[in-house]
């Protein structure tokens, strides 16, 4: 817990708070919350236990931004505990007993333990949030609540449907909108009757592997960007190029964070590598690699699990194209991420926006 982290997500949303305050036409019909109002509980019987009230001053203006409104300092600090549960609950899952280079919390203090400190981040998250006095802006976070519980679910589950009529996407799949480059989508295999999948199995299968790291990664990214524009009182137009910018930022992140579990070590990840694949998840590198080595289709569906199965996979990934291109498809979803800035002037946090899109495609943890 005191490890820390890279704190992407809050700076994040200060950062877009920043960029926001000077695009044009605002929407902001009252003036903004005090920070003496965001901490004011709502209903007489709402006291906590542990106040989570922090008088800190505002966030200063620069010559090319205006001052940071409180009720956004909230939101950000709101986004890393929600992202902090949903590590603590992700451990739990996946047996994961090592988080940032230190044992993680169900390691430490047992699964109880983990279980609980994470439901007790949301619940103060979501009383700060209630806090914050804007309808939009609960709506758009519980959202992120829901996609990652979803999320989680679709990585049990481990796999799209595999045969027949594919299942009808929910609202929240539908969210996604994600269209991959024609270069850097699977390619038609040249000799159907060599392999006993289809293409559409194989492009499900993509599809699939987006829309649970939209659940798991990008809804957080891209809701909290669009609320702190909301916030802000940006209009619409921009409130949704922040969310577009925050979405494929997001899914660039995990699309790296699935490449780096194939190219780094343990030590410079800060965690177990190859994790996916003793999980039984097919991520990016290996999707793309199952295109040049049919044999990897009958391994994905087996979920890696005879003996043997994550040895071939690795040396497949290794052989094949997979890490490249799972490397450009991260850079085409970061140049989208810039395209949807363009609706902002120009700013210091503006360009350390589009910045962050180029640390993502080059980090190395």
């Amino acid at each position: 817990m005191g490890s820390g982290g890279k704190h992407i997500r809050p700076m994040l949303v200060l950062l877009v708070a920043k960029a926001s305050s000077i695009a044009p036409t605002p929407r902001r019909t009252s003036p903004p919350l005090s920070i003496e109002r965001i901490n004011e509980p709502i209903s007489s019987n709402s006291e906590v236990l542990f106040a989570l009230a922090v008088n800190a001053p505002p966030l200063s203006a620069s010559k090319q931004g205006g001052e940071i409104l409180p009720t956004q300092r909230r939101l950000a600090e709101i986004t890393e505990m929600i992202h902090t549960a949903s590590l603590l609950h992700d451990d739990v899952i996946d047996m994961s007993l090592v988080r940032r280079k230190m044992p993680s919390v169900n390691a430490e203090y047992g699964n109880k333990m983990a279980i609980l400190a994470g439901d007790f981040l949301l619940a103060r998250a979501s009383i700060a949030l209630a806090r914050l006095r804007n309808v939009e802006v609960v709506e758009l976070l519980s959202t992120v609540i829901s996609n990652l519980v979803e999320g989680e679910f679709m990585q049990l589950r481990n796999s799209a449907n595999k045969k027949g009529t594919p299942e009808p996407k929910t609202e929240a799949q539908e969210s996604l909108e994600t269209r991959l480059p024609d270069s850097l989508a699977p390619l038609s295999r040249q000799a159907p009757n060599m392999r006993e999948f289809t293409d559409e199995i194989t492009n499900q299968r993509f599809e699939y592997y987006l829309t649970k790291t939209y659940m798991k990664t990008a809804s957080l990214i891209a809701n909290s960007c669009k609320a702190a524009a909301v916030l802000g009182g940006c209009n619409e137009l921009v409130a949704d190029a922040l969310y577009r910018y925050g979405r494929a930022l997001g899914l660039a992140f995990q699309v790296v964070d699935d490449m780096l579990d194939f190219t780094v070590t343990a030590e410079e990840m800060g965690k177990p590598v190859n994790a996916d694949l003793k999980l039984g998840l097919a991520t990016a590198p290996v999707l793309y690699a199952a295109e040049q080595f049919p044999e990897l289709d009958v391994i994905i569906e087996r979920n890696f699990k005879q003996d043997g199965d994550a040895t071939t996979a690795l040396q497949l990934i290794h052989a094949s194209n997979g890490i490249e291109r799972t490397r450009s498809l991260a850079a085409a979803f970061c140049e989208e991420a810039v395209e949807a800035l363009s609706i902002l002037p120009e700013s210091d946090a503006k360009k350390v926006l589009i910045q962050l899109t180029e640390a993502v495609v080059t980090r190395k943890n």
